[in-house]
């Protein structure tokens, strides 16, 4: 189809699905649908942060997306706890991310969840593999990240931190997931036809969540036009390098291998059906954690009394006879109290998921009496949460780790009013590792380098996508402290 006459088709059918939902008149859906809430905010979490905290109940309803979307504790506990069962992922939400995702844990409901939930628990649960997952870290850290950022140190020149943590947790995702190493974080940073595909097919599939019409994406899959045509040939990338994976891993045995496919592969024999694990965990276990290094690394840069708090902690508990700071073992982090905190404090304010969506299987009543038709989409929102005053008290703006401390010792919050990790039945099973990856990385850095973002006062202005990755990245420079022996 000729460019321009698919432009005009595009733009017409928009426009089409606009006015069908022009029978709501109210100010918030017509500033959805216009976007003329761009006008006073950066980003649409902020919008609806402001959406919510004008809201007597907490709990909002646009119209126009047929999305009910809360802050309120009581509610999140309803609708991940008390009624799981009525607010499960839904149809809607599997065919935004089937074509990416097929039926992984992220994307399914009902018993294939309960399985495939099962045996990610046994597996991400067992000392053996989180001890693989720990080497694997390290090793990225010693092998890669240190020298790439001492290959810079004080040379003015301008690191993409985002980009750099990107590559490390693809890197590390790649090696628990497949057992394959692509290599995205050598000195050179190369390109990854394996990344950069799983990047566009995250981004694309995300967009189709923002459609104000479904009907919009799927007219343009059916016609195979414009951004569906390059989502269909990112994921047959993505695909055709899963299943060389897959047939490298069964030609050289699995029995004796400790990444997850290897370890699926002993249950599961349907090439597909791995394919789709080992694809959600990659989408798990890369963005999220390169999201919350990033924000972490954008507030050390405004707050450096906890940059030196989390030094001093670090002396305490880890320090080798020769006066070098080593990386932490598994054990000596879980004693660093300070660190823990000053990461939740992060999370809190910048979770690397925003918001969380189910959809309503009958008629219900949220515990604030906000009433939900069956097929509603209901939306719970961490972004939003933690710059909630009612939720997290007049301090909630300010990035205070001190708040999840008591005598020196972190101290959890309920994980209804915390739900970066999800909470209930769903709450993340890769919880601790992603922390311990975090802990890992952070220590690393801040005993060898001091780390100056280029521009700390530019409030972070989000891409979209299924994560909240920062547009233009985290440009830093990089300075190597001085020994002291």
């Amino acid at each position: 189809m000729d460019p321009r006459l698919y432009s005009w088709f595009s733009s017409m059918f928009t426009a089409f699905c606009f006015m069908l939902k022009l029978g709501c008149k109210c100010e918030i859906c017509h500033a959805y649908l216009t976007s003329s809430w761009t006008k006073e905010f950066d980003n649409l979490c902020d919008w609806f942060t402001h959406l919510l905290e004008k809201s007597a109940t907490g709990t909002i309803h646009i119209h126009v997306l047929g999305n009910t979307i809360t802050v309120n504790p009581e509610n999140v506990e309803h609708i991940l706890k008390t009624r799981f069962e009525n607010y499960p992922k839904g149809k809607p939400f599997a065919a935004i991310l089937g074509d990416l995702l097929g039926k992984g844990i992220f994307n399914v409901d009902g018993d294939s969840w309960k399985f495939q939930r099962k045996m990610a628990s046994l597996e991400l649960g067992s000392i053996s593999i989180r001890r693989h997952g720990f080497d694997i870290v390290s090793s990225e850290i010693q092998s890669r990240l240190l020298p790439l950022l001492s290959s810079v140190s004080g040379k003015q020149q301008v690191l993409d931190l985002q980009d750099v943590f990107r590559r490390f947790s693809f890197d590390n995702i790649c090696k628990f997931s497949f057992g394959l190493d692509p290599g995205c974080l050598e000195l050179s940073l190369p390109v990854s036809e394996f990344a950069e595909a799983f990047d566009l097919a995250s981004r694309l599939s995300a967009q189709r969540g923002r459609a104000s019409s479904p009907l919009i994406w799927k007219l343009k899959r059916l016609l195979n036009l414009g951004t569906e045509k390059q989502l269909k040939q990112a994921i047959k990338l993505v695909d055709e390098l899963a299943q060389k994976m897959i047939n490298q891993r069964r030609e050289k045995g699995f029995s004796d291998r400790n990444d997850l496919l290897s370890r699926f592969m002993g249950t599961i024999n349907d090439d597909k059906y791995l394919r789709d694990i080992v694809v959600s965990f990659l989408l798990a276990g890369r963005d999220t954690v390169a999201s919350g290094l990033t924000s972490f690394f954008w507030l050390l840069s405004q707050h450096p009394e906890v940059e030196s708090a989390i030094r001093e902690e670090l002396e305490r508990v880890v320090r080798s006879s020769d006066g070098l700071q080593q990386i932490a073992s598994y054990d000596q982090m879980r004693d660093m109290h300070y660190l823990h905190a000053a990461l939740c404090e992060s999370l809190r304010l910048f979770p690397p998921i925003q918001f969380d969506s189910k959809f309503a299987l009958e008629d219900d009543i949220l515990p604030d009496c906000t009433f939900v038709r069956k097929g509603t989409r209901v939306t719970y929102h961490p972004y939003a949460m933690g710059r909630m005053e009612r939720v997290w008290g007049p301090n909630c703006l300010e990035y205070k780790p001190g708040r999840w401390l008591k005598d020196g010792r972190y101290v959890p919050e309920n994980p209804f009013k915390y739900p970066v990790f999800q909470a209930g039945q769903r709450v993340c099973l890769g919880k601790e590792m992603a922390l311990v990856e975090m802990k890992c990385v952070v220590l690393a850095i801040i005993s060898r380098f001091n780390i100056r973002v280029s521009n700390p006062k530019q409030t972070p202005r989000f891409a979209p996508g299924l994560t909240a990755n920062v547009r233009g990245g985290l440009p830093v420079l990089v300075q190597e402290k001085a020994i002291v022996s």
